[in-house]
């Protein structure tokens, strides 16, 4: 077990009415703060605007590039997280625009940090998503557990109050990928700190 928290950023990535991550995301951090590692953090991206303009000199270029002033806190909370889970739907066989969004007008907030998924959708439980945000975090030099949640015909599993009708199998699920996520925190934490990450170029 880490001597210290790891301090776990949950991303929801859905901002579209009527949106059902809210429900989703109140599950996972639930269990994720009853893992006992972590301190979470729920970020929502539905509270922060989030132009899909990106400015001429991307992130990856200029690390201190200046973002809009209401990006401030959002840049502030993912710089402070050691580890990643990103809450995504499935719209047409991919992620939203705004966790797109939200990812690419960053950089080096996500190098050399773990990323777990938790997905959900009609059919797939949104594992399409996943698949392509791994790929996405990869070319940011994030890291990417291999265990994740998924919620297929999620409407069917939670009840009206937003409890799961059968939570054992996702609990256990959740557990798995937040064990993978506090042993890849740690060790990376650790490597950050002994020895600065490697620019990018």
């Amino acid at each position: 077990m880490s001597v210290q928290p790891i301090h776990l950023a949950v991303i929801v990535g859905s901002v579209r009415q009527g949106r059902f991550a809210p429900v989703v995301a109140h599950w996972f951090a639930e269990q994720a703060r009853q893992h006992g590692e972590f301190t979470v953090d729920v970020i929502d991206l539905a509270d922060t605007p989030l132009p899909l303009a990106l400015p001429p000199v991307p992130p990856a270029v200029d690390p201190n590039m200046e973002r809009p002033a209401e990006m401030a806190d959002l840049t502030r909370r993912l710089r402070a997280a050691d580890a990643f889970v990103v809450l995504t739907p499935d719209y047409n066989r991919s992620f939203p625009a705004s966790l797109k969004a939200a990812i690419d007008w960053h950089y080096t907030e996500w190098q050399a940090k773990p990323v777990g998924f938790v997905g959900y959708s009609g059919a797939t439980g949104g594992v399409l998503a996943i698949e392509q945000l791994r790929q996405v975090f990869g070319e940011l030099q994030a890291h990417t557990v291999r265990n994740y949640v998924s919620f297929p015909r999620y409407y069917l599993l939670f009840d009206g109050e937003g409890a799961l009708k059968e939570p054992e199998e996702p609990a256990a699920a959740a557990k798995t990928m937040l064990d993978e996520l506090s042993w890849w925190a740690g060790a990376l934490a650790g490597a950050r700190r002994e020895r600065p990450y490697p620019a990018a170029g």
